[in-house]
């Protein structure tokens, strides 16, 4: 006998509750009319045959697929190298794993992959989107806005088109950045230099303005340009090494940056606080307790971000989407969480 044929049917399941199929129907997908008791007597069947819908029929039913693409605008080698990408995923797959639903993971290359992506979201296979991780000169929004497809994005919006008015979740960036440099002001330290990530996502730009917000016009030669990777924070501290060598503190725009600027240090002969304070961004745990020194960093809930824009997207598509958290999220707005600063070792 065949799977197919061994597989459990409306029918049966009809059958053994003692209900006609359209009840059964209406109880496994979702639909309202039917008795509490009959549900019950329907539900107990479904247990005890075994009985698992067909999503595809169910599909035609609920007009849902009970599945949400997550695209992330990098490339892969960036996603699985940087833990903040497997940290928001984890929050967005438990999320969407407690109501049910699938994750559809789309990452972009290239412009190829964008088109790609664009015509995946509109061929109608997912209910709806999330989407982090972009710069602002990305098609990715428009191509979504034309698509039509239910979207909440992970980041401040930073694109000109009517896509911006779309929900987002993002953390308090500039408020974040303003008290780490805030701090090393407090520590005496006059000479602060940034290690910026890539200025053309608002998250980096946003740290960028909490640290301007402090320094006011400092030397731009403490300014540098990075991508919020090791080797790009390693790259940058050497430079301003070169430049301003006299510079007694660093504020690098995440952990793994911090990570590359605190080797270099070390490498050069420079104690960290002693000579050089240094303060990144994330509190990428366990990262960001091994360093040499443990990183003094802002903490920022990647996990929790992700579940809440997840949270959000299942709000948008339905009455079978969660409750509010009590967080005051609105599902037609932007929420931005409050960071908070980790002090260790090195500042």
């Amino acid at each position: 006998m065949t799977e197919a044929a061994s597989r459990p049917t409306l029918e049966a399941v009809a059958a053994r509750a003692g209900v006609s199929r359209a009840t059964v129907s209406r109880v496994v997908n979702g639909g309202e009319g039917v008795r509490e008791p009959l549900v019950e007597r329907v539900r107990r069947a479904v247990e005890e045959l075994g009985y698992v819908p067909n999503q595809a029929a169910r599909s035609l039913v609920t007009k849902r697929h009970d599945a949400v693409a997550v695209v992330i605008a990098e490339p892969e080698t960036r996603v699985f190298a940087d833990p903040f990408f497997a940290r928001q995923l984890r929050g967005i797959s438990k999320e969407l794993t407690a109501h049910d639903n699938q994750l559809v993971l789309l990452l972009t290359e290239g412009r190829d992959d964008h088109a790609r992506v664009g015509r995946y979201l509109a061929g109608g296979h997912v209910d709806g989107a999330l989407v982090f991780s972009l710069h602002l000169d990305d098609p990715l929004p428009g191509l979504i806005q034309r698509a039509g497809v239910p979207t909440v994005f992970g980041g401040r919006p930073g694109w000109s088109d009517g896509a911006r008015q779309a929900p987002y979740v993002d953390s308090d960036n500039r408020g974040g950045a303003r008290a780490a440099v805030r701090h090393l002001a407090d520590l005496g330290r006059t000479r602060i230099a940034h290690i910026t990530g890539p200025l053309d996502q608002t998250s980096a730009a946003d740290r960028l303005d909490g640290y301007r917000d402090v320094v006011g016009d400092a030397d731009p030669r403490l300014v540098v340009e990075s991508d919020f990777t090791p080797a790009g924070g390693e790259r940058a501290m050497r430079g301003l090494l070169d430049r301003v060598p006299g510079l007694d503190a660093v504020f690098a725009a995440n952990d793994l940056t911090a990570a590359g600027a605190l080797r270099v240090l070390r490498e050069r002969g420079r104690r960290v606080p002693e000579d050089v304070a240094v303060i990144g961004f994330d509190d990428m745990l366990p990262l960001a307790e091994q360093t040499d020194p443990p990183l003094t960093t802002v903490r920022q809930d990647i996990e929790g971000m992700g579940r809440l824009m997840a949270r959000l997207l299942l709000r948008r598509l339905g009455p079978s989407a969660p409750d509010d958290d009590g967080a005051g999220a609105d599902a037609s707005t932007g929420v931005v969480l409050p960071t908070t600063l980790i002090r260790r070792a090195s500042a």
